[in-house]
């Protein structure tokens, strides 16, 4: 069957005991909801308890060994982080909370700045809400236009369009590197090119890609890349932005307070090096950590299989949807590569009704506008059904997910 000679998903699925779990009396968790967040496995988990067990301690600021300890286990950290993108310096890592603080950093620090009346923003219309707010509130702040490559009826940027928007005019492009409703994978290099011939920087969000595709932010050409942990098998509370470091160095710092100074008077203060610049306080020290273990296991299995296995999940997902009729569905066709997620709609049954039922039979999927409202206003639904897979899936809970849709249409049938 479709996936099961990429990875050994029984093996990996001992790793992440909360599978084993019933959501219901007899009734097993069939966990289709990784997009949105995914789960941890056992050594994560208890490299988190190791920290707070035998390490717990501030960092940069104490001589006793708790803190150099951390303060190793930290900085190493940064250095597997930027390892996992293709970078080369530290310098060029900077820790957040997730993906949308690290979009937030570029904006506030770069754009508010940089940014002013006649300058252009490109944004795609299948932005997450973390950057298309973002920047949609900078334009406003600054007097830049938003402009958006159009979606095409396949689920695709226009890259016609994408052409006769980036200009000499355009400062900055932020676009998703996978979409989280389309599943399409968008060609950040590419767009990076074209950008960078009008001398425009670029930001990629990679909140749906780092987690099961190979990274290389050289080879992407992008200026800053972002992405969160908790969808790559790591823990909430910590995000990635990778940034060139000659621009970082140019950007003023995005929050105030210890660690990201120098020196400080009663009249004016200096700025720490790179990366701490932009890790103002006490940072997320054991999510840090904990991530790069996170990064070391899926290194482990192999991105391209992760991305190989959730792939044919999806394409599988799309066929038994098309055969059983009735059913719209989102993005690119099977074929062409796609993120392992599929977005559907069955009738015109409201999607939150399917995402219920679907929870009576231990289903986890997600239903709604998944933080994409304009891209569902182009696609002319109030919302969508979203099954979205991982390392841990396999198709047997796939046929699960097909069997309850099956039910659900005979039921509003």
């Amino acid at each position: 069957m479709a996936g099961s000679d990429i990875l050994d998903t029984e093996k990996i699925r001992k790793e992440f005991p909360i599978l084993d779990i019933e959501v219901r009396e007899g009734i097993p968790l069939v966990y289709l909801d990784s997009a949105a967040t995914s789960h941890t496995p056992n050594v994560v988990c208890e490299c988190i308890e190791n920290y707070y067990k035998k390490i717990n301690s501030n960092i940069h600021r104490g001589t006793h060994k708790l803190s150099v300890d951390a303060t190793n286990a930290y900085e190493e950290a940064h250095d597997k982080m930027i390892e996992f993108v293709g970078g080369s310096d530290r310098e060029e890592m900077i820790f957040t909370k997730n993906t949308t603080e690290s979009i937030n950093l570029v904006a506030q620090a770069w754009g508010l700045k940089e940014l002013g009346e006649g300058d252009v923003i490109v944004l795609t219309e299948m932005e997450h809400h973390a950057s298309l707010v973002t920047w949609q509130q900078i334009g406003k702040r600054t007097g830049a236009t938003v402009k958006y490559i159009r979606v095409d009826d396949s689920g695709k940027l226009d890259m016609e369009h994408a052409n006769e928007i980036i200009d000499r005019h355009v400062k900055m492009m932020s676009l998703v590197h996978v979409s989280n409703v389309l599943g399409t994978v968008n060609p950040v290099k590419e767009l990076s090119e074209m950008a960078h011939e009008n001398e425009s920087l670029v930001l990629a969000d990679g909140a749906q890609a780092a987690p099961s595709m190979p990274i290389d932010v050289k080879e992407l050409d992008v200026d800053f890349y972002a992405f969160s942990g908790h969808k790559m098998a790591g823990p909430t509370g910590i995000g990635c932005l990778y940034g060139r470091e000659e621009i970082l160095e140019k950007m003023e710092p995005f929050m105030y307070g210890g660690e990201m100074i120098r020196k400080v008077t009663f009249d004016s203060s200096s700025w720490n090096d790179l990366p701490w610049k932009f890790e103002a306080g006490t940072p997320p020290i054991c999510q840090g950590i904990a991530l790069s273990k996170a990064a070391e296991y899926l290194e482990g299995i192999g991105l391209d299989n992760i991305w190989r296995h959730d792939n044919e999940l999806a394409e599988y997902t799309m066929v038994s949807l098309s055969e059983m009729g009735g059913v719209d569905i989102y993005g690119p066709p099977v074929g062409e590569e796609r993120g392992g997620l599929v977005s559907f709609n069955l009738g015109s049954s409201h999607a939150h009704d399917i995402a219920s039922i679907l929870d009576d039979h231990g289903i986890a999927i997600r239903a709604g506008e998944h933080c994409t409202h304009p891209l569902h206003r182009v696609l002319g639904v109030s919302g969508t059904v979203r099954a979205s897979y991982y390392l841990y899936n396999t198709i047997e809970e796939v046929d699960k997910l097909i069997a309850g849709i099956e039910e659900i249409k005979r039921i509003f049938e």
